[in-house]
């Protein structure tokens, strides 16, 4: 198969893709056509059915993999395909491998990363409760290893869950080594188990969307529930010291209409917010120079508020 990342506009392609969104629309003249968006492990790609009732257009739903038949062209400066044909692919025709966007670093050396961290934690309270999933839940390492920390934006791929906790890891590293007031084990302990509910917000890959409880609860309360049951199945857990490791994860988004239900008040709470914020920003600022070579001007950029451009050099 030909990956999204090397498609070129004037070329006509035939391969298999994820139908990652399907959606009806009809154009000006009331004519029905399918916006389609295409993944592989490079990309996506927004694909157009012109004429969904032709003969060459199979049945095919939404998460299926089909095989297109298109052209690919240029429409306001990103590539586009229309499809001539499609068929829903056969078990046999695709390696999952080649659908699943991932993490350019090993899973196995960022994995024994975060032990590390574990293992420097001297608090026997704190270095339990994050032992309950990260050392002796071996379902939740499995899903760990594997699942994004978003479903856009940052670390929207298989590993990145795992690959932002390390990056923040390192982060609250630097902070703990420069400012004393800090606590280290509650702040790498609260650094581990921030995004811990994510696991539960957000469908594995191919889905990689919301769960229900990600759309009514949100992996902050997800998270909390997730970390009360591990302080609760070790007795005696000092109630303060949970408070204040459920603060640190219930404020680390850092404002209210960010999606924390407090702002952080603990030290610790506020240099895991900066960790997280850094990350997830320069991070998209990656995704967003990768996907755009070159160093011109790339528009207006909602997130950030700002025209955006990689530097010169």
């Amino acid at each position: 198969m030909k990956y999204i990342k090397d498609l070129h506009e004037g070329e006509t392609i035939r391969g298999v893709y994820l139908c990652k969104g399907k959606r009806s629309a009809e154009t000006r003249n009331g004519k029905p056509y399918d916006n389609l968006i295409l993944q592989d492990k490079t990309g996506v790609l927004d694909g157009k059915v012109w004429d969904p009732n032709s003969q060459g257009i199979a049945d095919y739903e939404e998460k299926d993999f089909i095989e297109v038949f298109g052209d690919v062209i240029s429409y306001n400066g990103s590539l586009q395909l229309n499809i001539k044909q499609i068929r829903k692919a056969e078990d046999g025709e695709y390696s999952l491998a080649d659908y699943m966007p991932s993490s350019e670093k090993s899973v196995d050396s960022m994995y024994e990363e975060l032990l590390d961290f574990i293992r420097r934690i001297s608090n026997p309270w704190l270095r339990q409760a994050v032992e309950y999933y990260y050392v002796k839940d071996e379902e939740f390492i499995q899903i760990f290893k594997k699942h994004s920390a978003a479903k856009t934006v940052h670390h929207g791929f298989a590993g990145g869950l795992l690959e932002h906790t390390v990056s923040v890891l390192n982060m609250c590293k630097y902070y703990a080594d420069t400012y004393s007031i800090l606590n280290r084990d509650l702040l790498y302990a609260a650094a581990l188990c921030h995004d811990i509910g994510k696991t539960k917000e957000l469908s594995p890959f191919p889905d990689n969307d919301y769960t229900d409880d990600g759309q009514l609860l949100g992996h902050i309360i997800i998270g909390i529930e997730m970390m009360n049951e591990a302080m609760n199945s070790i007795e005696g857990f000092p109630e303060k010291l949970g408070s204040e490791l459920k603060h640190c994860i219930i404020s680390h988004h850092g404002e209210l209409e960010y999606g924390s239900p407090k702002k952080p008040a603990l030290a610790e709470a506020m240099a895991l917010n900066l960790a997280d914020n850094a990350d997830a920003k320069m991070q998209t600022l990656t995704e967003i120079f990768k996907n755009k070579p070159g160093n011109d001007w790339l528009g207006y950029n909602r997130l950030f508020e700002t025209n955006l451009r990689r530097s010169s050099i």
